[in-house]
């Protein structure tokens, strides 16, 4: 009873304050600010009304606030008004962004006087003063990271003056992963939707770590002209999403796109994210934010695994075996046949051993064996440095063609004339237009081809779900394995010298070998599984193989190609295919295909087809 007492008391001694009356044109006009809707992450419903990003009830302080922004807009001013003795859990203090911009809008200049110290001494840390987009490139051996990757780097003023970027912050957007899925699982559950996104402020110096060492990956930084206002309004709305839950797609509602929204809240009247009805891939969402003027400079941080190759270049097959042997034992240092090699080369040779020490220790714990070791060399690397390592920065990510494809052709199937056309949702093969793509690496997601044959008829020629193919060149160093994945339905040789559609799944390993500075070398063991209506069985298994060349020459990309799947029920498919693509422009492309398929249900055929392919976005 007199707790009751006491905090009636306390009550009727605080101040009083009412919120402002809006009327509903204010209201209304207010709730359909740009602005307002980037703070809550609004987009036009499918038939109408609006509907946030935001998948967290807690975001949200109405009842229907996330399919209501004049609701909410409503209930966040009823809650500036709150009692200051809500302490740290107050509007003001929970959502400073919407506070600041709701103050200047209906001139609230009666608000209560909250301390909001948590906030305060956070925004004081981070010291928002300008900001930088981060491309980690894409990593051939991640399924999760073939895409590419965006962040922002938060800068204080003296960054740039005093070169302590690794000091910043960044603001990431990922997926919220509990366990450990392994890959396949972690792109099924990302394509579907099956984890949460979360926007986490953590030190830029673990995500460069991250980025350039755990998964060798290359940076591209894009200093943004953001002012300092912009970039703290920005920082501001991160702070309003502290634990909050969003849907995450790989494809769609992923890290660039919630980038983007942020960048509208840091400049109000930007148009990027209406630009990605369907998807957001990384590079496209770099590109709108270059065309959107946004950028006024871009700087290149090379992997760990980009340094190692760099420096070891130069070394012939002698001086690498040396590398290898000194990597794994500095005693080497001191044999004879080293020793008389020249001092220039010797110090080549230890750096490049000390890097590649550096490399495999990557995501391991903490060894005194492996730590003298590197002692050792670095202490060699004093008395004898090599050179400075300068390293040509590869094309710009971005200068590569648009992510969607169209393709249209002609060709001839044995004595047969057609005409095929196709869509493809995402977004590079190994023989599309180079610039900005490592070669050997191929993505596909969502590919469609249909066939016309004379006398109109027409067929499903190809549904492709997705097809992965990483094939990452082994050296002396080095040796990653490549591999492929693909699945969908395909035409494949019939019993009656047709055509029949099939179900598979198919997947391979093997090794890639740089034959030349442009040209790779691969071979992979494959294994196939197919539901064929030929076949008397529902699922057939096969083992089989995959072999080529890919050659990058002035014209374009060209592969030559041998197949071979064995079946268990009998059946042998082989073929040989030779491919040559023309880069017209940047988004447009010229590909001559021919092909022979062998099969022990049918004869022999050839085919042969000329495609044109306009990739945009």
């Amino acid at each position: 009873m007199l707790k009751r007492i006491a905090c009636l008391a306390l009550f009727a001694c605080a101040p009083l304050y009412a919120a402002p009356h809006l009327d509903d044109q204010r209201l209304q006009q207010l709730a359909n600010d740009p602005f307002w809707l980037s703070l809550g992450h609004y987009e036009a419903g499918k038939l109408k009304g609006w509907r946030s990003y935001v998948s967290d009830k807690k975001f949200f302080l109405a009842a229907d606030g996330a399919h209501h922004p004049d609701a909410e807009l409503k209930a966040t001013v009823d809650a500036l008004y709150a009692p200051a003795s809500l302490g740290e859990k107050h509007a003001q203090c929970v959502y400073p962004a919407r506070t600041r911009w709701l103050k200047d809008q209906l001139h609230l200049t009666d608000l209560p006087a909250v301390d909001c110290a948590e906030f305060k001494q956070w925004f004081k840390d981070v010291a928002p003063h300008s900001a930088v987009m981060i491309f980690p490139a894409a990593y051939l051996n991640s399924p999760s990271s073939m895409f590419g990757h965006t962040l922002l780097r938060i800068d204080q003023a003296d960054v740039q003056s005093n070169n302590t970027a690794l000091l910043s912050y960044a603001i990431n957007f990922g997926a919220y992963i509990e366990g450990s899925d392994n890959s396949i699982l972690y792109a099924w559950k990302g394509l579907m939707g099956g984890y949460p996104g979360l926007f986490a402020l953590v030190p830029y110096q673990e995500k460069l770590s991250e980025y350039r060492s755990l998964e060798n990956r290359d940076l591209w930084e894009y200093r943004l002209n953001l002012t300092q206002v912009e970039t703290e309004r920005m920082v501001e709305h991160v702070w309003e999403l502290k634990q909050i839950q969003f849907d995450y797609f790989f494809f769609d509602e992923n890290c660039s796109y919630r980038l983007l929204e942020l960048l509208q809240v840091a400049r109000p009247g930007l148009r990027l994210t209406e630009q990605f009805p369907l998807t957001a891939i990384p590079t496209d969402t770099v590109k709108a934010v270059k065309e959107a003027g946004l950028v006024e400079k871009i700087d290149y941080r090379p992997s760990r695994e980009r340094e190692l190759l760099e420096r070891a270049k130069p070394l012939d097959g002698d001086e690498q075996q040396w590398v290898l042997k000194i990597s794994d034992d500095q005693k080497q240092l001191q044999e004879p046949a080293f020793k008389a090699l020249p001092r220039e080369r010797q110090a080549l040779i230890i750096d490049a051993a000390y890097r590649l020490g550096r490399y495999r220790a990557n995501g391991l714990e903490r060894d005194t064996a492996r730590s003298q070791r590197s002692f050792e060399l670095l202490r060699a690397i004093n008395q004898n440095p090599a050179p400075d390592l300068k390293i040509q920065p590869p094309g710009l990510p971005e200068d590569g063609h648009e992510s969607r494809t169209w393709q249209a052709g002609i060709g001839t199937r044995g004595d047969k004339a057609f005409g095929e056309y196709g869509l493809r949702m995402a977004y590079h093969d190994l023989n599309d237009n180079a610039e900005g793509f490592p070669l050997g690496a191929q993505i596909e997601i969502l590919q469609m081809k249909l066939r016309q044959y004379e006398g109109n008829h027409w067929q499903l020629q190809q549904l492709d779900l997705a097809t992965i193919r990483s094939l990452t060149p082994r050296n002396a160093l080095l040796q990653p394995w490549s591999w492929q994945v693909t699945g969908g339905l395909e035409r494949v040789p019939g019993k009656h010298d047709d055509e029949t559609l099939v179900a598979h799944v198919n997947g391979g390993a093997g090794s890639t070998w740089q034959l030349r500075d442009d040209m790779l070398g691969f071979a992979l063991g494959t294994v196939r599984v197919e539901h064929n209506n030929d076949f008397n069985e529902a699922i057939s298994p096969a083992a089989g193989f995959n072999t080529g060349v890919l050659w990058k020459n002035p014209l374009g990309n060209l592969s030559l190609e041998a197949k071979g799947d064995f079946f268990t029920n009998g059946e042998v498919r082989r073929s040989l295919s030779l491919n040559q693509q023309w880069e017209l422009s940047r988004n447009l492309g010229l590909r001559l295909s021919a092909q022979r398929e062998y099969s022990h249900l049918s004869s022999p055929v050839n085919e042969v087809m000329l495609e044109v392919k306009w990739y945009h976005y």
